[in-house]
């Protein structure tokens, strides 16, 4: 394999003669016994995407949290901007260097005003008294600037979740940020607000703003990213310029093994040989799923792709009983079932995965073992109603050892944990009740690279025991390289399916097509489904 390894100064490259506007200087950071980043080094230029990639706990977050100043760094490095050193560990001193980060979990006011949240801390007031009509008056202009299609006074509350990362923009504006963090800016976007995002970030490029740009999304970074720089276990490994991206290189120094073995497809689906395992006939709710109709068997992941807001999410809804369905059959091993709420379709063995597990998957609150066990607590009671604890807490240490669970232990809330490790607890919780069909909503959303490539051995694993899988997935590479075959969604129907070819790729090219509505691709929607 040839030698991938990047150049060891991150400031080398393609701006020789620039003077950086950030440099982060030999940063180590250390928590107790553990050792969260030792050494690294960070250069940033005016005018510069600077992509920073790497697995959850790389020390992405504790670099940003320093340079933010909400961390002091171990003695020995330094921050600088503009070649003045920053206060360490100084929230202040950083804004007033024109430090801002707009975290993933967005830091709003949502009772307040688009003005009041911008100008929050700061705010303009006169003999103690509140002016805010001036505060209007100066977010104005700066929302016209970023292309907002909303005004100064309007509520947060009222605003979408791609306004309202406008508004975090906006706020950065108004302590004149030269440093602009985006961390996982796009998670929840639709894809129209993620075209709008990418404009404004291009605006602000070209106004000199440096914007550090924290993904787990490559094709964002492809796009994006004039360099990459990259952490693995609280070191830097390298930087690549922007003619150097490639997914090999990205995947090798982030995880240090190479993409030859990420994605599995080492399972055989029982194809038209077998009995389907699930049967959806004319399922719709005549309101955004209308008569869909597919099969399913024994040991195969059939994938759906579709634009945001073709009805994927919400087919798997009608199919799991957590919406009502207004019409349409589903037959369970060639029997009809009617499943009215999620507890009868667990109970005839069907799993549903959602796309949004912080807010409707995991209880965040709780405990790793109490979220694993809590779907099956009623097979720990022992006479006159005591629970049974240590079976609890066996199945709990289980499912940690067999799915790869990272936690210091099974006690540990389920929130502290990384977003791969939190979704491996969650369908560790979904196959305790032993279910036959598994409908995964955006299975990888969040989640590192190398989460990543375990949740797909899973599936993989999963499927050549026989179960019958559904991956909803935005992503289409991901959905490429673990499908058998793809059903394609477009405003609310099934529009056609794509099956591999003789070499057993399918066809990015004819999902597109699908999707968009354009000319049918060759491999549409044939009388029933192929063995693959």
């Amino acid at each position: 394999m040839p030698d991938l390894t990047p150049s060891a100064d991150p400031a080398a490259g393609s701006h020789p003669q620039a003077v950086p506007i950030l440099e982060m200087r030999d940063i180590s950071k250390t928590f107790g016994a553990i050792r969260a980043l030792s050494g690294v080094s960070l250069t940033v230029y005016p005018g510069e995407v600077h992509a920073l990639m790497g697995e959850n706990g790389a020390g992405k977050s504790t670099l940003m949290k320093i340079l933010s100043g909400a961390y002091t760094p171990d003695p020995g490095g330094a921050v600088l901007v503009n070649g003045q050193t920053v206060p360490p560990g100084d929230p202040v001193a950083a804004k007033r260097a024109g430090i801002s980060i707009i975290y993933q979990e967005l830091s709003l006011s949502p009772n307040l005003t688009v003005a009041q949240n911008m100008y929050l801390g700061n705010e303009f007031s006169r003999w103690g008294i509140l002016n805010k009509g001036e505060a209007r008056r100066a977010a104005a202009p700066i929302l016209q600037r970023l292309g907002a299609p909303f005004g100064p006074g309007v509520t947060v509350a009222d605003l979408s979740l791609g306004n309202r990362q406008l508004v975090e923009i906006g706020r950065s504006l108004t302590i004149d940020a030269r440093i602009l963090v985006m961390d996982e800016p796009t998670t929840s976007l639709t894809a129209r607000e993620v075209d709008r995002l990418f404009g404004l970030i291009a605006s602000l490029k070209e106004q000199g703003m440096a914007i550090i740009y924290i993904s787990h999304r490559m094709e964002e970074v492809y796009q994006l990213a004039d360099r990459v720089s990259v952490l693995r276990d609280g070191t830097y490994v390298g930087t690549l310029e922007h003619d150097q991206i490639s997914a090999a290189k990205l995947v090798s120094m982030m995880v240090g093994r190479d993409l030859s073995s990420f994605y599995r497809k080492q399972h055989r689906a029982g194809g038209k040989r077998a009995a389907p395992l699930m049967s959806v006939q004319g399922m719709g709710d005549g309101k955004r799923v209308f008569d869909a109709s597919f099969d399913l068997y024994p040991g195969e992941v059939l994938g759906i792709a579709g634009l945001v807001g073709s009805g994927r999410t919400e087919l798997a809804r009608l199919i799991y009983g957590a919406d009502p369905a207004t019409g349409g059959r589903l037959t369970l091993h060639g029997q009809e079932k009617r499943l009215s709420s999620p507890a009868e379709a667990l109970e005839a063995g069907v799993a549903y995965l959602t796309e949004d597990r912080k807010g409707l998957g995991l209880f965040l609150d709780m405990s790793v073992a109490e979220n694993i066990n809590i779907s099956v607590i009623g097979r720990d009671a022992k006479a006159a109603g005591v629970r049974d604890y240590s079976r609890a807490d066996q199945r709990a240490n289980d499912a940690v050892k067999a799915f790869g669970i990272r936690t210091a232990g099974t006690r540990i809330n389920v929130g502290a944990l990384s977003g791969g490790n939190q979704q491996k607890t969650l369908l560790a919780r979904l196959l305790e009740g032993e279910p036959g069909v598994l409908i995964l909503d955006e299975p990888t959303r969040g989640v590192d690279v190398g989460a990543k490539s375990e949740i797909y051995r899973m599936i993989d694993a999963l499927a050549q025991r026989g179960l019958g899988i559904v991956v909803i997935s935005s992503d289409l590479p991901e959905i490429i390289g673990i499908a058998d075959r793809v059903l394609v969604m477009r405003e609310g129907r099934i529009a056609g399916e794509v099956l591999p070819d003789a070499e057993g790729h399918i066809d990015q090219e004819d999902i597109m097509t699908l999707a968009t509505s354009a000319s049918a691709p060759r491999a549409e929607t044939p009388a029933e489904p192929v063995n693959p």
